[in-house]
């Protein structure tokens, strides 16, 4: 059969283009290795980050690297063979870390998350998911004096972008999360107009089941290869092969993987997080997602229990799982609430895919016709899928789009 538009990758990114198109009158085939929400959209905190104003630039200062080079933290981890395969788009990634960089990445990235709410609420009111969404924020915990200064002036600063915020001692902190030790806290700033999903895997999956109900088709295969023919793309998998006037590539950190034989080697580069989720008891139960900013790591309320997902390590795709990073942010988060019955018998680990510009590539393909990216979003891609498939819906039919995707191009990599 043939589709007007098939989409490669099925989780919230894939997903959300593929909704917005057959909302909007295409025949859409979704496509992936795997059904929607199987894999990195099954492992993030489950946060709606509207405060996400900031991007995360590559430490630049020289207490910061000294403190990331033993590679013991919590927050980041790295492996030499990923540091040496990725090595050029490192480079490019702290090239692009200069305040000065980073306050125009910033400014468009910003164009984004103002509205991941709003997308996220249309596809949402539409899936009939309300039951997984609850809006009332998320906290920021701190334990050092000076860290909670600045980052109290940087929410007072992000008010002008549309976020908002309250600044909480510890008290009242206490007041709203009466199960957990804040011992060596010095007071959080919770996050008001984010919101918390308590199933993202499920959520994406409703979102994937409305678009079935659209009439759009979903088929589990690896592609094997693209091949463009004529005025179209036949995409050939492992069980059959598909036809289509235009082509949507949104595969996360495999997309360089089915783009490379088209004659396309972006800089994308992967970081994995890893989450394992602990039984709720009477003694642990929160009702909001904790971010512990000096260790860098989240624990969240989850249908499948206490989910606590790590910060980011710099390794290869393939890699074996080392639950290093996971086993120390555990001695800490014990500290904050008793964890003792894990649910899985093994971790989950999976894969963001990043660019060194701190920007998800959206846009057509450089060097052909009727091609489409939708990918690198790093730590947003669950945030920004909506807002992304709308994007790419206006973009395929030619209607005015809302922000300016200029900054959003793969051809800002061209040499």
């Amino acid at each position: 059969m043939r589709y007007e538009v098939i989409v490669i990758g099925a989780g919230m990114v894939g997903t959300s283009i593929a909704w917005h198109l057959q909302n909007n009158g295409s025949q859409v085939l979704l496509l992936d290795k795997k059904l929607p929400g199987s894999e990195t959209s099954y492992g993030n905190a489950g946060l709606i980050q509207r405060e996400a104003i900031h991007t995360h630039p590559f430490p630049r200062q020289i207490t910061e690297m000294i403190r990331v080079l033993p590679n013991q933290g919590t927050d980041i981890r790295y492996r030499i063979p990923a540091i040496l395969r990725y090595h050029q788009a490192l480079l490019q990634y702290w090239k692009y870390s200069t305040p000065a960089s980073v306050k125009k990445i910033e400014a468009e990235w910003q164009t984004l998350i103002e509205h991941c709410t709003s997308e996220h609420q249309t596809m949402i009111t539409a899936s009939g998911a309300d039951e997984l969404i609850t809006r009332d924020g998320w906290l920021q915990l701190h334990r050092s004096e000076d860290t909670f200064k600045e980052a109290i002036a940087s929410a007072v600063d992000a008010r002008a972008q549309g976020v908002e915020h309250d600044v909480l001692n510890l008290e009242e902190l206490k007041a709203m999360e009466p199960s957990a030790n804040f011992e060596g806290f010095v007071g959080a700033i919770h996050w008001l107009n984010s919101w918390q999903v308590s199933n993202p895997s499920a959520l994406v999956k409703a979102y994937a089941k409305n678009f079935q109900e659209m009439q759009g088709t979903i088929k589990e295969s690896d592609v094997k290869e693209i091949v463009q023919e004529g005025e179209g793309w036949k995409i050939v998998t492992d069980n059959d092969t598909y036809y289509s006037d235009k082509l949507v590539i949104a595969a996360g950190p495999w997309s360089n993987d089915l783009i490379r034989p088209l004659g396309y080697n972006l800089p994308l580069f992967p970081m994995r997080g890893y989450h394992q989720h602990f039984k709720v008891t009477d003694k642990n139960t929160i009702h909001h997602s904790m971010f512990d900013m000096d260790k860098g790591f989240v624990m969240g309320p989850m249908q499948q229990g206490i989910r606590i997902t790590t910060g980011a390590e710099m390794t290869t795709m393939n890699a074996p799982k080392n639950f290093g990073q996971l086993q120390t942010v555990l001695k800490f988060a014990r500290k904050i609430l008793p964890l003792e019955d894990a649910v899985e018998s093994e971790a989950w680990a999976g894969s963001r895919p990043c660019m060194p510009d701190m920007k998800p590539v959206i846009g057509p393909a450089p060097k052909h016709n009727k091609l489409w990216f939708a990918f690198g979003h790093s730590h947003q891609g669950f945030t920004l899928g909506p807002m992304t498939g709308r994007i790419v819906e206006e973009m395929i039919h030619d209607k005015p789009v809302l922000v300016d995707v200029a900054p959003f191009s793969a051809q800002r990599f061209s040499s």
